[in-house]
């Protein structure tokens, strides 16, 4: 028998474990050390490729010229922007993790992409909490900082960061 899936839409605000009406978890929520797998994957595209790239001016050849990489690289082949790859990573996250609870993201730091994304590549995330506490400027928020990973379909760590966001607390 299928299990039935808790509708949380009329939930009061305040009570714990409640998540925001858009899904994301309140600052509360987060336990340090908790490892979230995240569901969503994406197979990237030239498309994804050529679009990012010209949308944010950059004509390196490297991400848009076939040729150029086949002949003068040694990857034989475009790789994806590394800043396309930064926000799906973060983008991937959202909707298990912070959509409508995220006030700000205040930073990004020990950015790597250790191995080369290609195009045709599938991604998969996953977000450690590694941090948080209650912000001193901002009353009814806290910072948490997260460290996401993505990996393409071999399980090869393509992307890591470690972000700081504010984070709305739980209604009162």
């Amino acid at each position: 028998m299928p299990q039935k899936l808790q509708d949380t839409r009329n939930n009061t605000p305040g009570e714990p474990g409640t998540r925001h009406p858009r899904g994301g978890l309140y600052f509360e929520d987060f336990v340090i050390g908790a490892l979230y797998r995240h569901r969503l994957t994406r197979t990237v595209t030239q498309m994804d490729n050529m679009l990012f790239s010209n949308m944010t001016l950059n004509p390196q050849p490297l991400h848009i010229d076939r040729h150029f990489c086949a002949q003068e690289t040694e990857w034989g082949q475009p790789l994806m922007n590394s800043l396309f790859t930064l926000g799906l990573m973060i983008g991937i996250s959202v909707s298990d993790l912070t959509v409508g609870t995220t006030v700000a993201n205040l930073g990004m730091t020990q950015v790597n992409f250790p191995h080369p994304l290609f195009e045709g590549d599938t991604v998969h995330c996953s977000t450690t909490v590694m941090s948080k506490r209650e912000s001193k400027s901002r009353p009814g928020t806290g910072i948490v900082e997260f460290d996401h990973r993505a990996y393409n379909q071999n399980d090869e760590l393509v992307a890591e960061c470690r972000r700081q966001a504010l984070m709305r607390m739980r209604p009162r």
